[in-house]
């Protein structure tokens, strides 16, 4: 038998891995080659000698037990690189000088006379505070847990095996943590598509529109406590006005169907009296082809009368009554373009002022059980600011009351841009607003007040003056600049910090006097309550 080619045997050896149907990898084509080549067979990847390796290494810990996991793995994947990584992630979990005899075990503070008990303590500690946020599905996680806590807090314990501990709990950790992430992940993008789908199935409600852009603005990440609290919220009102709207939706689609029915069974019955018509009419006419005198002509004549009669006088009714049904339709339209509008407008009045876009005094009180449940839970502090537009009458008496209108609107806007997201603004009513401040001191607030006076007073708004009255110049605050269409507004400020057991209408009421003591200091103030 004559030596094979190289080309023959490389042709072969493809042909023998189609037919086998194995993956073209280097290995097995090295491993065919050398069969049809009738060559030693060389292992280039020592698949067998790594086991007995992984194999003979103990696992001492749960950490070096997973990493066998992954060294066995990569062996069988015969990775090079998983095994590198399994091996460094094996020594990582390894107890530096062996595992201490049981009988002469070496407590951590002697190892380390720095971590007195308090620091071991305040570690275990802060491995409590954090088992609320990984939930308790994961049984094991929790079980480590307690083990490390029992452990922080045995005076007696082993360098050895608390760091053990740590080191097993602190994997652990990392993968409850990246767990818990993707969860958190997977809600927001659920959120997010409910939103979505609640405006797809209604793209042309305009009150429903709003709400879901006020929904999705609030849904933005990263997402608190607080904004979660809102976007409930704004989804009540959402479910609300959706049920609502469907149960007249409902209602006027029945009533239009019964009306619609109404006229089919009226048509029925015109094509009905038309066709008896048509029939006496016929029957007429033969009746007088066969008369023959003119009192044989006399009856079908009057028989023609009484039945044209009879008909004229169904057609009447009947264009009356689809007349009738018209204006039902007409009425129901109009009815549910009223209904269209009112839901618009409670849909913009339900937590937001008209004409400022600020929350309304319902939107305030929502803010307000929402901070007060934090300050409860966390204990934070939580300061209430009242200002009021200084010579706000004035201004209406000088620009008229659209530009008293623009004067509220800039103050919202100016406050906006200079406040946290998670601080509240609020129109309390007229030129007054309340701004809720959590997470803030008293001292801090008043900062808060000053920065934004001074924020306002760089800005200005144009304006023309009402017809007929000269704009003022000077007074007790600046309301009119240099020139005659620049306004500038200023504001008196009064700040009270919430006690332990006041209500928020007290604390409200302490900032508002507070705020008139600012007016009667000379305005453009701030006061603390």
């Amino acid at each position: 038998m004559s030596e094979k080619t190289p080309f023959e045997i490389a042709r072969e050896t493809l042909k023998q891995i189609t037919l086998r149907k194995l993956p073209p990898t280097p290995v097995n084509y090295q491993a065919i080659y050398h069969a049809v080549a009738g060559l030693p067979q060389v292992e280039l990847f020592p698949e067998e000698p790594l086991r007995r390796i992984a194999q003979a290494l103990p696992a001492r810990n749960p950490g070096q037990e997973k990493q066998l996991g992954l060294l066995d793995y990569a062996i069988g994947q015969r990775n090079w690189q998983g095994v590198q990584n399994a091996l460094l992630g094996y020594a990582g979990f390894a107890v530096p000088g062996g595992v201490p005899h049981p009988a002469a075990p070496e407590p951590l503070t002697a190892y380390a006379p720095d971590i007195t008990p308090d620091v071991l303590e305040q570690v275990a500690r802060l491995i409590e505070f954090a088992q609320p946020a990984f939930g308790g599905e994961d049984t094991r996680f929790h079980e480590r847990m307690q083990q490390t806590l029992e452990a922080l807090r045995d005076p007696g314990t082993s360098v050895a095996r608390v760091r053990s501990l740590l080191a097993d709990f602190n994997h652990r950790l990392s993968f409850a943590a990246e767990e818990q992430s993707e969860i958190r992940l997977a809600l927001f993008k659920l959120l997010q598509l409910i939103i979505k789908n609640i405006g797809e199935l209604s793209p042309d409600d305009a009150w429903l529109q709003g709400q879901i852009n006020a929904l999705q603005a609030a849904a933005q990440p990263p997402l608190t406590l607080r904004r979660l609290d809102e976007v409930e919220h704004q989804l009540k009102d959402v479910i609300f006005k959706q049920t609502e709207a469907k149960g007249r939706a409902i209602e006027a689609q029945e009533s239009l169907r019964q009306m619609l029915a109404a006229f089919i069974t009226r048509l029925s019955q015109v094509t009905a009296a038309s066709g008896d018509y048509q029939e006496k009419m016929e029957d007429s006419l033969r009746d007088l082809e066969q008369a023959k005198t003119l009192e044989d002509i006399g009856p079908v004549l009057r028989g023609l009368i009484r039945a044209t009669r009879d008909m004229r006088l169904e057609t009447v009714n009947v264009g009356e009554e689809l007349q009738s049904m018209r204006a039902q339709v007409q009425a129901k339209e109009v009815e549910l373009r009223k209904l269209q509008a009112e839901l618009e407008r409670l849909s913009a009045q339900v937590r937001h002022d008209g004409l400022t876009g600020a929350l309304n005094r319902q939107g305030l009180d929502e803010a307000f059980m929402r901070e007060l449940s934090a300050v409860r839970r966390k204990d934070a502090p939580l300061s209430v600011a009242m200002l009021d537009i200084d010579n706000f009458k004035r201004l209406n008496d000088a620009r008229g009351h659209e530009t008293g209108d623009v004067a509220l609107q800039h103050l919202v806007t100016v406050a906006k841009e200079n406040l946290r997201p998670q601080d509240s603004l609020a129109r309390y009513g007229g030129e007054e607003f309340v701004i809720l401040l959590p997470d803030t001191e008293l001292e801090r607030g008043m900062e808060v007040m000053t920065r934004l006076q001074r924020e306002l007073s760089k800005r200005f708004f144009l304006a023309r003056p009402r017809q007929g009255v000269k704009p003022e110049s000077g007074g007790e605050s600046a309301v009119v600049g240099t020139e005659q269409d620049k306004v500038f507004i200023t504001f008196s400020a009064g700040v009270a910090q919430l006690t332990i057991d006041e209500t928020a209408e007290q604390a409200v009421h302490r900032a508002d006097q507070a705020m008139y003591l600012a007016k009667r200091a000379g305005k453009n103030r701030v006061v603390a309550a």
